[in-house]
Parts: structure tokens; C-alpha cells; sequence
């Protein structure tokens, strides 16, 4: 079976850009897109947050929850390869969200994403730049066009190393501070 070029693509920039990339520049990269949520959501007041963009997209609010529930699990995940261990909790699913994420206060929602963001790069400050035989499956989730040119989530399960899976922290992160973009214009509109 032919893999779809999107795919290729995504499984490439997981072999140069974590598990082959040098430690500083990965865990660089992770900071800078920590930082960009973090600039995002300075001034967002729960009103704004919860605010839904409508045509079935999550709000700012269950965004954060999101990223609140799978970081933790993604540096869990992480942890356990660095001591060359396979994941408890892998793979962590694609839309997890809390029981409740409206529910939640949205300053204890930044407080935890900024707790987690700061465990993360510790845990990459911390690490030694180099490889471990354990992987862990990844449901990758990218935007692919299909055949009549429409773009469609394609995922599928990646085993990773634990580079592949710090770098998945940037591209994870950036994909939700588009998201949260989009959310905040929806309702200016």
C-alpha cells in the first residue's frame, strides 16, 4: 500500500528533526512553541476562552483542557523511554479531553499548562542526547488531501523514539495554538 505523501513527510521530519536532531536544538524548539501558546493566551479571559467558534470546533477553553490531559501523559511517556522502558500509557488518544472541560476554571487550566511546559523542558534539560532502544506507539494525527483534493485528517500509529516523541511536544503544541488562532478570531466575527 502506498503511503500518502503527507504522511511520508510527517514520518521524515520525525527521523531529522527528533530522533537524528542534536538535544539543545530539540528542546529549543519546544520552548519557542511553549512560548507561543503561552504569548496566545496572555490577556484571554474565561469569557473569551469559553466562547465556542462553532461549526463543531473546540473552544480556547477545551483546547487547554486538552493539552492539560495529554501533555502530562505524552511526558510520562517520554520519562519511560529515556530509561529505555515501554509507556504505560501509550498510545494516548487523539481527542482526549477531561470528564468536564468546561467545568474547569480557566486559571487553573493556564496554571497547569505552564506546570507541565516547565516539567517538560526540565525533563529535557535533564536528558542525555542520545538514543534508547525503546519506542512507543504514537496516534499520529496529520491533514492530508485525499484523492479528490479535499483535506481530511489521516492518522495512524507511529512507533517513536524519545526524540521523535519531544519534538511531537512542538508539533502537538502548534497544531492547538493554530486551532486556539482560529477559535479567538471565530468569535471576533
Amino acid at each position: 500500500m502506498t503511503m500518502p505523501p503527507e504522511q511520508e513527510r510527517a514520518k521524515e521530519y520525525l527521523l531529522e528533526k527528533g530522533t537524528q536532531a542534536p538535544l539543545a536544538q530539540i528542546r529549543e524548539r519546544v520552548a519557542d512553541a511553549f512560548t507561543a501558546m503561552d504569548a496566545l493566551l496572555e490577556g484571554v479571559t474565561e469569557v473569551q476562552a469559553r466562547r465556542p467558534p462553532g461549526g463543531g470546533e473546540w473552544s480556547v477553553q477545551e483546547i487547554l483542557d486538552h493539552l492539560v490531559e495529554t501533555h502530562p501523559l505524552a511526558l510520562q511517556e517520554m520519562r519511560a523511554l529515556l530509561e529505555n522502558r515501554h509507556s504505560p500509557v501509550s498510545p494516548i488518544p487523539a481527542g482526549l479531553q477531561s470528564a468536564a472541560p468546561m467545568a474547569r476554571r480557566w486559571d487553573e487550566l493556564r496554571a497547569a499548562l505552564r506546570r507541565v511546559h516547565h516539567e517538560v523542558l526540565d525533563v529535557l534539560d535533564a536528558a542525555p542526547d542520545r538514543p534508547t532502544g525503546a519506542r512507543a506507539p504514537i496516534v499520529m494525527v496529520i491533514n492530508a488531501r485525499d484523492a479528490d483534493g479535499a483535506v481530511k485528517p489521516l492518522s495512524w500509529i507511529e512507533e517513536c523514539d524519545w526524540k521523535a516523541c519531544a519534538v511531537i511536544f512542538r508539533l502537538h503544541e502548534l497544531d492547538h495554538l493554530g486551532q486556539a488562532r482560529k477559535a479567538l478570531r471565530a468569535r471576533l466575527r
